[in-house]
């Protein structure tokens, strides 16, 4: 029975290419500091656009030798208050304030706990 077993290797643990002959592609190495100090070392591809900012656990670090970009402008975010005046204006929203508390005085209403 041992004869007929089949020998192999196992699916994707090992492959059967050799590195010989293979070239790599030309890399560069970007290199970052850190804010808490520390120097961060990036390889990138040569054709790569190398970012000005890279994202750590500690912040942002700066590629060495680099200005600090410009921030983008965001909007301001907007508010419930903001929203709802575009919707009524301050007048519309007296009204409305003072008819509900029309009906809240007059017992129409109940008071929520």
């Amino acid at each position: 029975m041992a004869e007929r077993t089949l020998r192999g290797m196992k699916i994707g643990a090992n492959s059967m290419e050799s590195e010989t002959g293979v070239e790599l592609a030309p890399r560069i190495e970007a290199v970052y500091d850190c804010p808490d100090g520390t120097v961060l070392v990036v390889p990138f591809s040569a054709e790569a656009e190398v970012p000005a900012i890279w994202e750590v656990p500690s912040g942002e670090a700066l590629l060495r030798d680099a200005e600090r970009p410009e921030p983008k402008a965001t909007k301001p975010q907007r508010t419930h208050w903001d929203m709802l005046l575009e919707r009524r204006s301050i007048d519309e929203l007296e009204d409305l304030l003072n008819e509900r508390l029309e009906l809240l005085r007059s017992g129409q209403l109940r008071k929520s706990a």
